[in-house]
């Protein structure tokens, strides 16, 4: 099934969206795995470089890459900070926009977690404080929206996988 177009879109022949499809901006945006496993490690909390190279397990480069790619999109921003002793340095964090994202990561994950971890995801988003779990899905009503500070990540007890997970 697809979506269907109102009446004067339905000749899709005649009309074109272009360089402003907002799902491809999107997906170029997004366009490497290491972009997207930043987003997931500022999600998790990951805000110093040398935790995004080893909590995403990718090289310093390409890490050093997808962190410019995604504050030139304003979807992170840099915090100076200087620990004791050592010389001053820059943490990163989600901007307004990158937890704009939220959803969009929180989709991707369900996804993967129905299709391809054969029932068995090794994470569950849960909200903070009731346990309920998490879902995205499509409707028209005006439903409250979780931020990512009301997200509890726990793991999957039917997980049955290595020490590593996500």
């Amino acid at each position: 099934m697809a979506m269907r177009f109102e009446e004067r879109l339905s000749d899709r022949g005649r009309w074109s969206i272009g360089d402003g499809c907002s799902a491809a901006r999107v997906l170029d945006l997004l366009s490497t795995k290491t972009v997207f496993l930043m987003v997931r490690e500022l999600f998790y909390g990951t805000t110093r470089f040398d935790d995004f190279v080893e909590r995403a397990e990718v090289s310093a480069p390409a890490v050093s890459r997808a962190l410019k790619q995604l504050k030139a999109a304003h979807v992170v921003e840099t915090v100076a900070y200087q620990a004791p002793g050592r010389r001053a340095r820059e943490e990163y964090r989600l901007t307004e926009a990158g937890e704009d994202l939220l959803p969009v990561f929180l989709a991707l994950m369900q996804w993967g977690d129905t299709h391809l971890q054969d029932g068995r995801p090794p994470l569950t988003f849960v909200e903070a404080g009731t346990g309920r779990r998490l879902g995205v899905r499509v409707t028209p009503d005006e439903v409250r929206e979780s931020a990512s500070e009301d997200i509890e990540i726990r793991v999957n007890p039917a997980w049955r996988g290595g020490s590593k997970t996500a």
